[in-house]
């Protein structure tokens, strides 16, 4: 999934006022700003929801009530400074004040997402904190790392995990908060919007999530919630609460709020049950040391295609998801798999606005016709359903523990890349095997053109540096060919190349080997001369192409219109 993170092993981070400072970058003009904002092509995102009973209909009002409240929520979790500064924008409304409120909007807070996170408003830190606002101001990794080790195992599993911020006592000590108190007077509201929501719904599991996940934003145990969520089966599908840790670029350990309202496209989601039913097929035969595949996978783990009625928090900021897969609790992703969401309405408008024109840019005139829809959403669905194979619970010298616990910061660049080729052995292996229409040259030059659209999304956000890694190891194994200014696959050497990167990426998730990973992102998840001027030329002026869209929620608006 798209989310922001930074890969180099940082000591310091630091919050800091709104004070203008000597760290403080020079603001960008209204033209650049303009040109900034261009990269998102609006895309209105109309849903049916003509077949939704009347409890549902009336139900989605509060939902979407609800969604808002989370866009407050993130806004904290961003910077503490968002707030101050959001309602300043507001005052201002001269054509610049405008194009900064409206970047602002765009990317929750006074960084660019797409722009390695840089400022773009004056009196801000010239990049955005490494913490986010999860940590205290002034923290270093060391002092976070000495602390934790002083703790009870208990209060150290608190201090390390998903649902608590990190603050400092008068006396100066660390100390962790839960979500429930941080965020108390925001969950309080959103809590109720859930409650009237399960009032009015018929659907007994979409009911009961939403009251055990309402109790969760007030207990902050998110436990049961989650599975219930696992078994949410409901025209209404409905994701809310603290999910991805992208936020956190220092250790990648908090989660931050994001709500998906959606409506499911029951004719597709039948379509891909197949996938469910394959993935401890899939599973028996990955390619690496059979002791570490799992001999019990994917059997309780739903896939869900929908259409998304409106996104908010960190699901709603900068390069917008297509796919998501959760939870990221690896207690019921081992009890119960994990659930895939497939936003189709999403990834139409994303390929439509932006991968069909880079397409026409990046690859010779030879492959411009195997360009597919149909592979570019068969492969998220396949990316998806491979974030619940492979290693998960490992041991490493007889503890244990994780990939993402032994990764770190840099388990989601190695997770997202793991998945992608994953996605490409998986659908293989179903091509040799005569589950799928074989059509291998759709598949990896639709890949491939994908590729650059990932690229564009910079080396600070997990896809981007995942797919950079990608990109270079396909490169180097022949499998990704570069004829003159385009790009082609060679169709010889492509399986062979995607089970051997694959072999590579689950190793080092299956040993938690940190020092491996590492060597990988440092030489391969770079951009390299010939993939810079590719990128050049899709963001020439004479053509220059939206690097993502800006969804328009139309359907939400005219369900329940702001307030």
């Amino acid at each position: 999934m798209r989310r922001q993170i930074h890969f180099a092993l940082v000591t310091t981070f630091m919050t800091l006022s709104l004070t203008p400072s000597a760290s403080a970058a020079e603001a960008a003009s209204l033209a650049e700003l303009e040109q900034m904002t261009a990269r998102f092509a609006p895309a209105p995102l109309r849903v049916d929801t003509s077949k939704l009973s009347a409890g549902d209909r009336a139900a989605l009002v509060k939902l979407i009530d609800a969604g808002r409240v989370v866009n407050h929520i993130f806004m904290q979790q961003v910077w503490s400074g968002n707030f101050a500064l959001y309602d300043k924008l507001k005052q201002d409304a001269s054509p610049l004040g405008k194009a900064r409120l409206e970047y602002f909007r765009l990317n929750k807070g006074p960084w660019s997402d797409l722009d390695d996170h840089k400022a773009f408003l004056p009196g801000v830190p010239a990049r955005k904190p490494m913490g986010s606002n999860f940590y205290p101001e002034n923290m270093t990794r060391e002092q976070f790392e000495a602390w934790v080790k002083t703790l009870s195992p208990e209060a150290r599993t608190q201090a390390e995990g998903f649902f608590t911020a990190i603050r400092r006592s008068p006396d100066g000590k660390l100390h962790s908060i839960p979500y429930s108190e941080a965020y108390k007077s925001d969950l309080k509201a959103c809590a109720q919007d859930l409650r009237d929501a399960a009032k009015l719904t018929d659907n007994a599991t979409l009911k009961h999530f939403l009251e055990t996940r309402a109790a969760a934003f007030l207990s902050n145990d998110y436990y049961a919630s989650d599975i219930a969520w696992m078994d949410l089966d409901a025209p209404l599908d409905i994701t809310i609460g603290p999910y991805e840790t992208y936020n956190d670029e220092v250790f990648g350990y908090k989660a931050a709020f994001e709500a998906y309202i959606n409506v499911r496209d029951d004719a597709e989601t039948e379509k891909l049950k197949f996938f469910g039913n394959h993935m401890q097929e899939v599973e028996n035969n990955l390619p690496i040391d059979p002791k570490y595949r799992n001999p019990k996978i994917g059997a309780l783990a739903p896939i869900r295609v929908v259409n998304e009625v409106f996104a908010a928090g960190d699901g709603d900021h900068g390069v917008q998801t297509a796919a998501y897969n959760l939870p990221n609790d690896e207690r019921v992703v081992h009890e119960k798999g994990s659930k895939r969401v497939m936003l189709k309405n999403v990834q139409d408008a994303k390929f439509r606005g932006t991968l069909t024109p880079i397409a026409k840019i990046v690859l010779t005139p030879q492959a411009q016709g195997a360009l597919s829809f149909d592979s570019f959403f068969t492969h998220i669905v396949a990316h998806e359903m491979s974030h619940g194979i492979g290693p998960h619970q490992i041991a490493v010298n007889g503890r244990a523990t994780t990939p993402r616990q032994e990764l770190k910061e840099l388990y989601s660049a190695i997770e997202e890349a793991k998945a992608d080729v994953l996605g490409l052995f998986m659908l293989q292996l179903f091509f040799d095997r005569g589950y799928m229409k074989h059509d291998e040259n759709s598949l990896y030059t639709t890949f491939l053109a994908s590729s650059f659209r990932t690229l564009r999304f910079g080396l600070n956000e997990a896809h981007g540096k995942g797919m950079a890694l990608q990109f270079n190891y396909l490169t180097d194994k022949g499998a990704f060919v570069h004829k003159g200014d385009r790009w082609e696959v060679d169709e010889s050497k492509i399986r062979g190349a995607v089970r051997d990167l694959a072999h590579d990426l689950l190793t080092v998730e299956a040993t938690g080997d940190y020092a491996g990973a590492k060597h990988m992102l440092d030489t391969l998840g770079v951009l390299r001369p010939a993939m810079k001027a590719t990128l050049a030329a899709i963001d020439h002026p004479a053509g220059k192409v939206p690097v993502d869209i800006r969804p328009v929620f139309v359907t939400a608006e005219e369900i329940a219109p702001a307030k």
